[in-house]
């Protein structure tokens, strides 16, 4: 097979879609223009049906939302999803260690909710979606590579590479989260040790701040400690920038891309420390791979993974069209 150039734009597919982020806790949900512009934004809780209804939950939410399509007399191009966890998004099929949302395991996500709809439906990484949202439409407009890293309950990363989002074979590119950056560090979700996820999640910043504080915390609230004076939770977000720092420098100097994307709540209490994550990065990093980069800490809104869902709609539809046997 071949590839031909790829185009993104409006004329290519139709102005309005659905963008969907599937979470553990939440779905969203949002009618999305061709610029990016979240119309209609619907959610609700992952389960409101008791366990393992997230399912449901998703395909309440795409109805009510083709409901709002049809009431402004307006056409669906199609459905975008984002999953945490890995996807085959050939298939549209989430993979087995989806931790966040269990039961759509295995499940043929794409197949199943567009014989329903009547309509393409897509399915990808969340952090994948968002990559290509912040391309399209943010931070990463005009850039012919990036990353996205994603810090929050966990660590997700999104690559695009010369114009391409990289998936990588089996669908693990962009998990950035589990790069390991301390041979002897404490143990990782995914089984292995010393990840990066391990040192900058919320998840791993609370526990570690727990066992030295000796009370239950959260990651906001050790970096609030951190700067009143408080010396251990000075101490764990020490390590935590300088862990950042590291897992950044592997990004730069392994693909040294345009632009470097931070996204999520323990970014979003980084950002008084920019200037001391910068310095940390510098120490890694190549100078002249490090130089050209432009690292930005995004302030993102709660309709930023919806249209992520929409701008892989986008995605697809165009790179799937520039395919030919």
């Amino acid at each position: 097979m071949t590839r031909g150039p790829l185009t993104i734009g409006p004329s290519t597919i139709g102005p309005f879609t659905i963008g969907m982020d599937v979470g553990g806790t939440t779905v969203a949900a949002g009618l999305v223009a061709a610029d990016g512009q979240v119309l209609e934004h619907s959610q609700a809780p992952t389960h409101a049906r008791g366990a393992g209804t997230a399912l449901a939950t998703v395909v309440l939410l795409l109805e009510r939302l083709e409901d709002t399509a049809r009431a402004r007399g307006v056409e669906i191009a199609g459905v975008g999803l984002g999953v945490p966890g890995i996807v085959d998004a050939e298939r549209g099929t989430v993979g087995a260690d989806i931790h966040y949302v269990p039961e759509l395991a295995g499940v043929p996500l794409a197949d199943l909710l567009s014989r329903r709809l009547g309509r393409p439906v897509f399915v990808d990484n969340d952090v994948n979606v968002l990559a290509l949202a912040e391309w399209m439409w943010g931070a990463g407009r005009g850039a012919r590579s990036l990353v996205m890293l994603a810090l929050g309950t966990g660590v997700g990363g999104g690559i695009i590479l010369d114009g391409r989002l990289h998936r990588g074979r089996a669908g693990f590119g962009g998990e950035l989260g589990h790069v390991p950056i301390d041979f002897d560090g404490p143990p990782c979700i995914c089984g292995g040790r010393g990840c990066l996820k391990a040192f900058v999640s919320g998840t791993d910043i609370a526990l570690r701040a727990g066992y030295r504080l000796g009370r239950p915390t959260s990651a906001a609230d050790v970096f609030r400690l951190a700067a009143g004076g408080d010396a251990a939770a000075e101490a764990i977000v020490d390590e935590v920038c300088r862990a950042l720092g590291a897992g950044l420098a592997v990004i730069v100097n392994g693909l040294n891309p345009e632009r470097v994307l931070l996204g999520g709540s323990v970014a979003k209490s980084l950002r008084p420390l920019e200037g001391r994550l910068r310095a940390r990065l510098a120490e890694y990093a190549f100078a002249d791979a490090l130089a050209p980069t432009r690292l930005e800490i995004l302030s993102l809104d709660k309709d930023a993974t919806v249209r992520g869902g929409a701008a892989l709609v986008r995605y697809e539809t165009d790179r799937r069209r520039t395919i030919t046997p």
